[in-house]
């Protein structure tokens, strides 16, 4: 995995600016893909395999997605913790879209997503990044975007044409995609079946990486940032598969207290919360923690969504 460094702290914005959006790539450089010879092969199991070109698919009716966008971190180390995520306006033509013009047989349960990114991982050669889903989801909430805070993609983030899966982690919305497959059974490949995959607590089969669990992080001040002394106002943002309805703050020894949440509304957006307190001269530790709708909270250490600390002197 390449991975560009950024600035740990999120800006205290709506959308994050595409400059400060975390870059991954398992497989090497981005590639260098010409819009005008690029095309999107749809083929599996459909009654009619399409070929399209960009025009063709800016031709299809367009969707905008207002969505928070989260990496998974380092696969072979899925317990640390990770909080490259970001907030991005997304627009582009629905999957159901493209699917509807290529008839999709009625054997199809799953949706092969391949990008053009080809390289050697793990110790394996000429591999390509290929993810899938179910075909249900797929259908009701993959988007085909091509740009990104009303700006074509760039290329480091998925030129020209790339999938985005709301609330599903980032390996899942396959950059430089190229190739739409309709099967009735999974594939077997490193990004599918043998990397991206977690045994869930208690034990059992392991099962593919897909959607976000609750999480929160502080924003505005860093750890061993410097503030002053007196009023401060703790702020964060809280996001995860399912909406967010709860977050606490604690600072020092105090206990955990109820931070004023903003609503996540009709989109899969990140939630902004504030809490404002008091610091007395010297170093402080503020934490917090998200619960969602399904009642889970962030745990304490030891997983990937671990609850967020950071560490100011107050002066």
């Amino acid at each position: 995995m390449q991975a560009a460094p950024i600035d740990p702290n999120i800006p205290d914005a709506f959308l994050t600016p595409v400059g400060q959006v975390f870059r991954r790539s398992h497989l090497g450089p981005p590639p260098e893909l010409d819009a005008a010879a690029w095309t999107l092969s749809v083929e599996g199991m459909v009654d009619r395999p399409l070929r399209l070109d960009l025009p063709a698919l800016r031709g299809l009716p367009r969707t905008d997605l207002t969505a928070f966008h989260e990496c998974f971190g380092n696969p072979s180390r899925p317990d640390e913790p990770t909080r490259a995520v970001a907030n991005l306006a997304w627009s582009g033509v629905p999957l159901s879209a493209v699917l509807d013009l290529a008839g999709v047989r009625p054997q199809a349960r799953h949706i092969w997503l391949e990008g053009a990114d080809r390289g050697a991982f793990a110790g394996e050669q000429g591999v390509a990044y290929l993810k899938d889903l179910p075909l249900d989801l797929a259908r009701a909430e993959v988007l085909l975007a091509d740009t990104v805070n009303g700006a074509p993609l760039p290329r480091e983030h998925g030129f020209p044409v790339r999938a985005v899966v709301p609330r599903f982690f980032g390996t899942n919305s396959v950059k430089w995609l190229t190739r739409v497959v309709l099967a009735d059974h999974r594939p077997e490949h490193l990004f599918t079946t043998r990397l991206y995959t977690r045994v869930p607590p208690g034990g059992g089969a392991p099962r593919p990486v897909r959607e976000v669990e609750v999480n929160s992080r502080l924003v505005g001040a860093r750890d061993g940032d410097a503030v002053p002394a007196g009023p401060f106002q703790v702020t964060g943002r809280a996001w995860g598969f399912d909406p967010v309805i709860a977050v606490e703050v604690a600072v020092d020894d105090g206990g955990w207290r109820p931070a004023r949440l903003e609503s996540r509304g009709p989109q899969p957006v990140w939630q902004r919360f504030t809490l404002p307190c008091a610091l007395a001269p010297g170093r402080h530790l503020i934490r917090c923690r998200a619960t969602d709708a399904r009642g889970r909270v962030q745990p304490p250490a030891g997983a990937r969504n671990a609850v967020h600390g950071i560490e100011v002197v107050a002066r």
